[in-house]
């Protein structure tokens, strides 16, 4: 039983193309795998690398970096002595704490939000709902600046513009060979606010209608005549992945925080609350129409 867990942590660095973020979730769910395998409790790994079992926690669920020394002997620990195997895991682990793109930006980033980047960039499908903004992966460069203002007015011009920079770089991920499929659904509210002034809105209005041809983003709108609807709580993404490893996550944003929700209740509940919007909302095929008469009206 340990020999099959060992086989399949070695296997994630061939087969794993996201960056660090999802390397460190899924080399931990593998260390536990392993460590369960050989019956030994968390308490006695702790010990074995001079931490805390809330430490192995941690380290098993992807929520710290992974120090080379602690994971040679939790290896040798879980019977894993190969030299070839071993490197193979270190060298995972060595991906796994390296920095993503958005390490440049981390003096402006909440590390709450640096793994929420790391979980976008590793999803294969990315389901949101918004009743405020544009989502940030459909914002044109002018209104993310006027989005940026608004939380960030004091800041100095400087930082306003590598925040947008980021979000900017952010939306590459939907024209590369590994891009999601993203699925955003949005309140009437969106679209007609003018967030940054009249033409900002339109400029927006003419990126989301250019944006609808990807073969790879939907966008639906739920209408005012709907009233209220299934989402009364807020706004909330559910990312999946491909690696079968993965739970879907439930991401919530909060003003100075966020949450992030992987039990299968939570997941079960918030997919029943997405399917029932996409069912409130406007047909996807009514999307470009509707966003160019708001476009012409505004």
């Amino acid at each position: 039983m340990a020999r099959a867990a060992e086989a399949t942590l070695l296997d994630i660095s061939a087969a794993v193309g996201g960056g660090p973020t999802v390397l460190r979730i899924l080399l931990g769910a593998q260390l536990r795998r392993l460590r369960e395998a050989q019956g030994i409790t968390r308490e006695q790994a702790g010990y074995a690398i001079r931490a805390s079992d809330s430490k192995i926690s941690r380290l098993e669920l992807g929520r710290v970096s992974f120090r080379e020394r602690d994971v040679a002997d939790l290896l040798a620990l879980y019977g894993v002595h190969d030299p070839a195997e071993r490197e193979k895991a270190l060298a995972l682990a060595r991906r796994a704490s390296a920095n993503g793109w958005w390490h440049d930006y981390n003096d402006l980033l909440p590390r709450w939000f640096e793994n929420y980047i790391g979980l976008e960039e590793a999803a294969s499908r990315i389901r949101a709902y918004e009743v405020q903004f544009v989502p940030g992966l459909l914002q044109s460069e002018a209104y993310a600046r006027a989005v940026t203002l608004l939380g960030h007015g004091g800041a100095a011009a400087e930082d306003v513009e590598r925040r947008v920079e980021m979000r900017m770089k952010r939306q590459e991920l939907l024209h590369s060979d590994h891009a999601p499929h993203l699925w955003a659904v949005v309140d009437e509210a969106v679209v007609r606010r003018p967030l940054g002034g009249r033409e900002v809105m339109r400029g927006q209005l003419r990126r989301l209608i250019e944006l609808c041809e990807l073969p790879n983003v939907t966008v639906q709108v739920v209408p005012f005549a709907r009233g209220g609807h299934a989402a009364a709580g807020g706004p909330f993404s559910i990312l999946r992945f491909a690696e079968p490893d993965l739970p879907d996550i439930v991401y919530l944003e909060q003003l100075t925080s966020a949450l992030y929700l992987d039990k299968r209740e939570d997941i079960e509940r918030y997919l029943t609350v997405m399917e029932q919007l996409c069912v409130e909302a406007e047909p996807v095929a009514a999307t470009p129409d509707l966003l160019k008469r708001i476009h012409d009206a505004m």
